[in-house]
């Protein structure tokens, strides 16, 4: 007995028939359940179409923060940067309309803003000024008018130079080189292999703090400039030893290198940590677990400590970064 469900496309007449009746209904429904499900968890495939004045790193990050919140999203991301003039929004007006979706910007000149919000209306587009509110927040509590100078934040000022001078400090002061000019840096990381110490102050540098750091060897203690340094903020980096054993093999393999080595040892790897440990307590250096952190929670956590730091000046005096 086939059952009305043969011919819904759910179970194939040649295979029905050897169902007993009773059971079709339920793998019918059962089948449909699946169904839904499919369709619910089905990636939603959008265009986000980002235009900057400028390079467009304050969008970029404005958009991934945002993307963030959402799951099963499939962002498609074109990217308009150096928006200045009419000329130049008309060539990817064309782009954008073949590709409609939501319209991110930041563009300071009030013509081709215009222009862009009168074309993204006529072809029934959302385009969404993202700095606007704290922009006109920032009027009202001044008490001022923007200047509407696109790119403003990247002017070739004192605090741009003191960047890359972050910069090339950082990179000169990566894994433990250079113990002569530690005293120099705003804040110096130590932790045991893997624990994220140099992306993390690659990530400090960018926002204008000089880092030095240190890998901390059990079988080679960091050099003594290290206990003595007054001026710079010394943070320990640790993580739970099961991941960082994870973390290690994973690197290991990537190199095409033997993961069966002292190196991921678990016994090893938990004194090491332990080791790492009792260092950052005997010196009363604050401790950051990296376990669960993104690179950027981290360097935001170093980055409270350096600011709870300066205002304790009865702790020593801290220069701000790239002072």
């Amino acid at each position: 007995m086939a059952g009305p469900e043969s011919g819904t496309g759910i179970l194939p007449a040649v295979v029905s028939r050897f169902i007993p009746w009773f059971m079709l209904g339920a793998i019918h429904i059962l089948r449909m359940d699946q169904v839904r499900a499919s369709s619910l968890t089905r990636m939603t495939r959008v265009n986000l179409h980002l235009l900057s004045d400028s390079t467009g790193e304050t969008l970029e990050m404005i958009a991934k923060a945002a993307l963030a919140q959402f799951d099963d999203t499939e962002v498609v991301r074109h990217f308009w940067p150096m928006v200045r003039s009419q000329q130049h929004l008309d060539r990817i007006l064309g782009e954008i309309t073949s590709n409609p979706g939501l319209v991110l910007y930041t563009l300071v000149n009030e013509k081709t803003r215009a222009a862009l919000e009168e074309q993204c209306s006529t072809r029934g587009m959302p385009a969404v000024p993202v700095l606007d509110v704290v922009t006109d927040a920032l009027e009202d509590l001044l008490g001022q008018e923007a200047k509407g100078r696109p790119g403003r934040q990247h002017k070739l000022d004192d605090a741009y130079f003191a960047r890359v001078e972050a910069i090339q400090y950082t990179i000169a002061h990566d894994d433990g080189v250079a113990c002569e000019d530690w005293e120099e840096a705003d804040i110096v990381l130590a932790g045991v292999s893997r624990t994220s110490k140099t992306p993390t102050s690659i990530y400090l540098a960018n926002r204008g703090y000089k880092v030095a750091n240190i890998p901390i060897v059990v079988e080679s203690p960091p050099p003594p400039a290290l206990y003595g340094l007054r001026r710079p903020l010394v943070v320990g980096l640790t993580t739970a030893p099961e991941r960082l054993v994870q973390v290690r093999r994973n690197r290991l393999i990537s190199l095409s290198q033997s993961p069966d080595t002292d190196y991921v040892d678990s016994d090893r790897v938990s004194e090491e940590v332990k080791y790492a440990r009792r260092m950052f307590a005997d010196n009363g250096w604050p401790v950051i677990d990296v376990t669960r952190r993104s690179i950027e929670e981290t360097a935001a956590a170093v980055i409270n400590l350096y600011n709870e730091r300066r205002l304790e000046p009865e702790k020593g005096e801290v220069a701000g970064p790239g002072e």
